[in-house]
């Protein structure tokens, strides 16, 4: 079993930047990838980026390369996606997963809103 929490998220202005968190328990966290999804209204939840659990191989949706980073400080069992020059169609749920099975994500956590106000 594994636990996510993420947190961080918010109203921001476009332009702007945001770091959301995640925080992971019950599994020895460096073992596996975690992975960043969002929801925008109306939409299906869909991938943005992941990390794999030594936190030197990371891979990004094409539509937030070279806007978003993800990390990882696996002595505080968390994740984080910092979110620079934010667009309007950044507005979504933002999930972070934990892939305890491989190819696909095991595990959820609640979701964290971000709005981007143009």
């Amino acid at each position: 079993q594994v636990q996510l929490v993420e947190s961080g998220g918010g109203l921001v202005q476009a332009g702007g930047s945001l770091r959301l968190s995640c925080a992971a328990s019950g599994r020895p966290f460096s073992s596996y990838a975690m992975g960043w999804f969002r929801r925008a209204p109306g939409k299906e939840r869909v991938f943005v980026a992941k990390l794999n659990g030594g936190g030197d191989s990371t891979y990004y949706a094409d539509s937030v390369k070279g806007r978003f980073t993800i990390s990882r400080d696996n002595a505080k069992n968390t994740v984080y996606l910092q979110m620079y020059s934010l667009k309007p169609e950044d507005t979504a749920v933002y999930y972070c997963a934990a892939y305890t099975f491989g190819a696909l994500p095991g595990y959820w956590g609640q979701g964290t809103q971000v709005t981007v106000s143009s």
